[in-house]
């Protein structure tokens, strides 16, 4: 297994993002953490670093739909780090609403941020693995990907579905190199997009969902759904379910 030292996570401020940031920080791994809401970065880092004196966390203020920033902070962070081992495209939002309310405005900022920017933070990482000539991205989807849902959910799906097709072509573009591409379908856990989780099937808490998915990041496997149990089980029924049935995901 490759050591991959020096790991960017994007939407490092809170939810998923922190959770994977200090389980890579307690791992002795070096962190460049980007998001909105620099203070809460910089209240992470300075934590991060009282814990794990040997470790390198860096942050900067990250808007993914900026996408020129995108490009510039990513390169920011690889020179001051050296390398840029890993990079997780982790930022998304979870704010669509029913299609045909008047709230498309929602629906364009959930499709904007979870396809668009993450199309660019891709196209910025593989940029620089290019250079590298290694590395290894992360895409954090959805479990919800696998299926069309209604409700709130419908453009949340959509977006994911689409960049999980662009982390696969990706992926299938970088074969016959030493660049690896993981695309994460993560079930629910808890995080500010899931902050009441006591009604959602399956559902675990902030830090074991945060140790599921470093450990299927560690593997660099093409696909991993998140907890493997029952993600991955429930991975092969999901698009057999009656619609009927999944007006529950709206």
């Amino acid at each position: 297994m490759v050591l991959r030292k020096n790991i960017l996570i994007t939407g490092a401020s809170s939810g998923l993002g922190e959770g994977m940031a200090r389980q890579y920080a307690a791992r002795g791994r070096n962190l460049a953490l980007a998001a909105r809401r620099v203070d809460r970065l910089e209240t992470l880092a300075a934590e991060l670093k009282k814990a794990y004196p040997g470790i390198t966390v860096v942050t900067r203020k990250l808007d993914v739909n900026d996408h020129d920033q995108v490009f510039a902070v990513f390169e920011e962070f690889r020179e001051e780090l050296g390398s840029l081992d890993r990079v997780i495209v982790n930022a998304g939002l979870g704010k669509g609403q029913r299609i045909g309310t008047g709230r498309f405005d929602a629906n364009r900022e959930t499709l904007q941020t979870n396809f668009l920017a993450a199309a660019a933070q891709i196209e910025a990482a593989v940029g620089i693995f290019r250079k590298q000539k290694d590395g290894h991205l992360v895409v954090v989807s959805s479990f919800l990907a696998l299926r069309g849902v209604p409700g709130n959910a419908t453009a949340y799906a959509a977006s994911k579905a689409g960049i999980s097709a662009f982390a696969e072509g990706t992926r299938i573009e970088l074969l016959k190199t030493s660049i690896k591409v993981t695309t994460l379908h993560p079930g629910f856990i808890e995080s500010e997009m899931n902050e009441d989780i006591s009604k959602l099937p399956g559902a675990v808490r902030a830090e074991p969902g945060a140790q599921a998915l470093v450990k299927a990041i560690e593997s660099e496997t093409a696909k991993a759904f998140v907890p493997t149990w029952p993600w991955s089980v429930l991975s092969k029924l999901f698009p057999f379910v009656p619609a009927s049935m999944l007006k529950k995901f709206g």
